[in-house]
């Protein structure tokens, strides 16, 4: 079993897709603490003039120690609606006319007239299995504080991996390029899993304007539709843990 694990992102970017593509289980890990402007809550879209601007799930108020497992969306929030006007100018802008704003924008309703949750965690998790659905990805969604993981033999970051790989009975470990440096490819083969890391290219498309990379999937789901999507996932290499990265490699 191939495993990868990664924190549960909010409408995330390409690489990250591709990453759960690779895996036959990805763990969203949520059993460590939020930190603050990452990506739990929030990612990024188009303007619609120039340049880029953030889609976002306010949160209710929780310490600064709390786990990403505890974060909640604000129940009084219109975040969906809000999300889905900003997408309006995907349809309307006459800088950022996309042609599959339709079926985005359908998909989109679909997924967030579902969601009954106020857990960010489940929230998330909701909509990457709506996503994976609708971009045929096999691969099977695990949260991480639902398995019961037992976490006393961790004792640095590197480790996180191989615990948890080691528990789910994988054998090999899948981590995005970016994050190399983080482990030991030694200490990984000693305990009998293959380490693995995902070079991502990051392929400009016809945005109608100056390309914005590293965008939220759903920019490129609106200019290249589901098939041109799928496509995308494609454009990655999955390399040993001594080799170097030939692609363009976003750390998000």
């Amino acid at each position: 079993m191939k495993l990868a694990i990664m924190q549960p992102y909010f409408l995330p970017y390409l690489g990250y897709w591709q990453l759960i593509k690779a895996a036959d289980v990805f763990i969203l890990f949520d059993d460590v603490q939020f930190i603050r402007h990452g990506w739990i809550n929030r990612n990024r879209i188009l303007k619609p003039e120039e340049g880029w601007q953030y889609i976002l799930v306010p949160l209710q108020k929780h310490s600064r120690t709390a786990l990403i497992k505890d974060i909640r969306a604000h129940p009084d929030s219109d975040w969906k609606e809000k999300i889905l006007r900003q997408l309006e100018h995907y349809h309307y802008g006459p800088r950022t006319r996309a042609p599959y704003y339709g079926e985005v924008r359908a998909l989109l309703e679909e997924l967030f007239s579902t969601i009954s949750t106020t857990s960010m965690v489940q929230i998330n998790a909701h909509l990457m299995r709506g996503l994976c659905a609708y971009l045929d990805i096999k691969t099977r969604l695990k949260i991480s504080s639902e398995c019961g993981f037992d976490y006393s033999q961790v004792t640095d970051a590197g480790e996180w991996a191989l615990n948890i790989t080691q528990q789910m009975k994988g054998v090999q470990y899948i981590n995005p390029m970016a994050g190399r440096h983080l482990f030991a490819p030694d200490k990984f083969r000693e305990n009998g899993v293959e380490l693995m890391f995902l070079d991502s290219r990051m392929d400009a498309y016809d945005q109608r304007r100056v390309f914005e990379p590293g965008l939220s999937l759903i920019d490129i789901l609106m200019f290249t539709g589901r098939e041109g999507t799928k496509k995308m996932l494609e454009s990655c290499t999955l390399l040993p843990a001594t080799a170097q990265p030939s692609g363009t490699t976003f750390s998000l």
